[in-house]
């Protein structure tokens, strides 16, 4: 197999992938007592990572360098810091890994070899990212191939081939395989060498739909003129594209220098350009903030978690702040910080009368502040649910003032009492306190007002399920407040709902209520328009019930369609709640702040989601959509025998007259490249409101079908013509090399 250095690309020679290469001793550390070197290398294919392990017979020892999310430099690990002292600082380094994968705490033998593995690992993480499509498959194809190559003699013999096939995620028949080794065995000898193998690469990669779009638009002499591109942008793709938006095009994509020389793209240029963010079917303007972000907060969804300290369930599951980080490295803009005394007077943060563990609270603060804007430069909410005494309360108001320092909003922005929120544009790189507070925010601006030092309030309870309603029964529902703790809760004063007509009488611009999953769904479908106008100029933030003790979660749709802006959800829970969420702000930047349709933000606006009466909220559209083909489906079964049989299903989350699922045929034993090339035509009524949700599952005719993989995005985000549609997994990661292929046209209803 001759492609072993497509993962080196531009790394031939570097000292420290070399250094990789050779490998070396590390102290791997889990806990105080359990401390042991291991040794770890680098593999040939520049994307395995090798480790040495006593339990090597039994457990895998290798992990995908595309697995990690992060390589984290010093003791900045909860494990890191408990375990080890701070004079390995220097040494010390994290690997960490996408989704629920236990990252791996590690000591190099000096400050000098700890650089080198750091430095090594960004750079194979950082080329691999940047491989083109066409090099990922290539790079795993021949992975795939090296692995079928049982004897290792660089040639693979038929009995190879049909495992290389099985191993690739597709199934054919005898007679078929036959043929195609045949074909490509030109020498008659037997196996396939050298060139055979690049001919057989060729006819496995060839992708006939891409073939029939090219020749019909390529009319130079068998190529595709900058012209001929334009056409096809403005004939299929429906751009508003130039000729020099074309020639850009080609320069940027086209990889055969001769054509490109004459301004001309071939057929792997134009394959190259779909695969990248402009043939992708998510609209690149929707990429970076392009909303009005100097509204209201209160005019905007925000993406928000409910018992962010959670990395697993409700009742064992460990409390941590590398689930603060996760959820904010993901656009998360509101977090909650469940509050309790812990010993030594310091505060811990924990899920109260459970089994889960406890974390500082010093501890989250200060890595909320380290990773809150990483992603987003928009302000944070931290919603604070304080079960702590007066003192340990006073302690979390210093240490939020002197972990965040300018950068926490402790007083009103401007010299006079306010009339509205300020915007997330006002509140960049802020963090605002949610909580409960001793007096009116008007009594800031007020030369009498004079509040006691601790007063009694009552009590919020977010998760009050039935069970946990009987154990505090004997417990009083008051809570002293800390006034050094109140004199920080701003412009999100937590009070309790008591209808809508008392909010419209009572309740301030900065006063906001948190409604229980059942209440919330409840005023959603029953009075949806008074709670439409309630969110017009009021924030309310909506959690999942007490109930839901294994972090699952309740659809969101019902209550963004009202106007709630925060609406709780367990980020550390895959499901397709969290598929909803992330689609919903994968727009303006991944911001975590998306504006509210005008028809959300108007105090007179006469929408309903469900009654759904005539208005500026129709805008009817027709999307006629064509499912092509898919490639490079993953494996949902590690059985070697185990190949997929894929199914669509396109579904759209809305307005109850807007939800709907259409599906495709199964492709039986292909996940290599499934071809449906079938027709749908699906209206939306309130497409300012509507979700589209692509979702490719293992087809099962006796049980569930199984999840491959799936891809959620805004439906004013989708982009006319042919278009490729990413794949994310289960915990919202990036499926390197699958996709699917589809033709997309929005039109207005008739």
């Amino acid at each position: 197999m001759e492609s072993n250095g497509i993962a080196e690309k531009g790394l031939e020679g570097d000292k420290e992938l070399q250094f990789l290469m050779n490998g070396g001793d590390l102290l791997k550390v889990r806990s105080g007592s359990w401390k042991k070197t291991r040794y770890y290398k680098l593999q040939e294919d520049c994307k395995t990572m090798w480790h040495e392990s006593k339990k090597a017979l039994k457990s895998k020892q290798t992990f995908s360098v595309e697995d990690i999310d992060e390589v984290r430099i010093g003791r900045q690990t909860e494990g890191l810091r408990k375990y080890t002292e701070e004079s390995v600082e220097g040494r010390a380094f994290s690997i960490l890994f996408k989704g629920r994968q236990k990252g791996l705490d590690l000591i190099a033998s000096s400050d000098e070899e700890a650089k080198k593995w750091i430095g090594g690992l960004e750079k194979v993480i950082s080329n691999i990212k940047n491989l083109t499509p066409q090099e990922k498959t290539e790079h795993w194809i021949y992975s795939c191939m090296r692995k079928a190559d049982k004897n290792f003699d660089n040639k693979i013999s038929q009995k190879e081939l049909k495992s290389f096939l099985r191993d690739i995620n597709i199934e054919v028949a005898e007679d078929y395989a036959e043929t195609l080794f045949q074909k490509c065995d030109e020498s008659k000898c037997g196996y396939l060498e050298g060139k055979e193998i690049e001919h057989f690469y060729e006819i496995l990669t060839q992708r006939e739909e891409i073939d029939v779009i090219y020749g019909e638009f390529a009319k130079t002499g068998g190529l595709m003129s900058a012209t001929d591109l334009l056409n096809f942008l403005l004939k299929e793709q429906r751009e508003a594209a130039s000729e020099n938006d074309a020639l850009q095009l080609i320069e940027k994509y086209e990889l055969d220098e001769n054509a490109k020389a004459k301004q001309q793209m071939t057929k792997d240029g134009f394959l190259m350009y779909l695969h990248q963010p402009e043939g992708l079917i998510f609209n690149l303007a929707h990429k970076s903030v392009y909303q009005d972000m100097n509204q209201p907060l209160n005019h905007y969804f925000i993406s928000s978690s409910h018992n962010t300290y959670l990395l697993e369930d409700q009742l064992k599951g460990p409390s941590s702040t590398e689930a603060y980080i996760k959820a904010l490295l993901k656009g998360c803009r509101c977090v909650e910080l469940d509050c309790w005394d812990g010993s030594d007077g310091e505060p811990v943060i924990y899920h109260g009368y459970t089994l889960t563990s406890k974390v500082l609270f010093k501890d989250v603060i200060k890595a909320i502040k380290e990773y809150a804007f990483k992603t987003s430069e928009y302000p944070v909410i931290l919603s604070v649910e304080n079960h702590c005494s007066v003192e340990q309360q006073k302690i979390m108001a210093e240490h939020l003032i002197s972990i965040l320092g300018s950068a926490l909003v402790t007083k009103p922005l401007g010299d006079q009492m306010p009339t509205c929120l300020p915007s997330p544009e006002e509140l960049k790189g802020r963090f605002i306190v949610k909580g409960k507070r001793l007096d009116k925010l008007e009594d800031i601006f007020s030369e009498e007002s004079k509040t006691a030092e601790e007063e009694s309030v009552t009590e919020e309870e977010d998760d009050e399920g039935d069970e946990d309603q009987e154990k505090k029964s004997s417990k009083s529902k008051s809570l002293k407040l800390a006034k050094e703790l109140s004199d920080i809760v701003i412009y999100c004063k937590s009070v309790h709902f008591h209808g809508f007509e008392d909010s419209r009488e009572k309740q301030s611009f900065y006063e906001m209520a948190s409604f229980k999953e059942g209440q919330a769904v409840t005023l959603a479908e029953e009075s949806a328009n008074d709670y439409i106008h309630h969110n017009t100029d009021k924030l309310s933030r909506i959690y999942p019930a007490g109930l839901r003790t294994d972090s699952s979660n309740y659809n969101p749709v019902p209550l963004w369609n009202a106007g709630c802006q925060i609406v709780a959800l367990n980020f550390q829970t895959p499901c397709l709640e969290m598929d909803l969420n992330q689609g919903l702000f994968l727009q303006n930047g991944q911001s975590g702040y998306n504006l509210k349709p005008s028809f959300l933000r108007d105090r007179d606006t006469k929408f309903d989601p469900i009654a759904l009466p005539e208005g500026l909220w129709l805008k009817r559209k027709t999307l006629h959509l064509m499912v092509i083909s898919a490639q490079q489906l993953p494996k949902v079964s590690e059985r070697k025998s185990s190949i997929v049989d894929p199914i669509v299903k396109v579904q759209i989350y809305g307005v109850p007259a807007d939800t709907t699922e259409v599906e495709t045929q199964s492709i039986e034993n292909n996940g290599f490249n499934p071809m449906w090339n079938e027709n749908f035509k699906v209206d939306v009524h309130v497409p300012d409101l509507a979700l589209v949700r692509f979702l490719i599952e293992d087809y099962d005719s006796t049980s569930n079908n199984e999840f491959i993989g799936q891809y959620t995005l805004p439906f004013n985000s989708l982009k006319n013509g042919y278009h490729h549609v990413p794949l994310l997994t289960k915990n919202g990661d990036l499926i390197s090399s699958a996709g699917l292929f589809v033709h997309i046209m929005v039109m207005d209803a008739e």
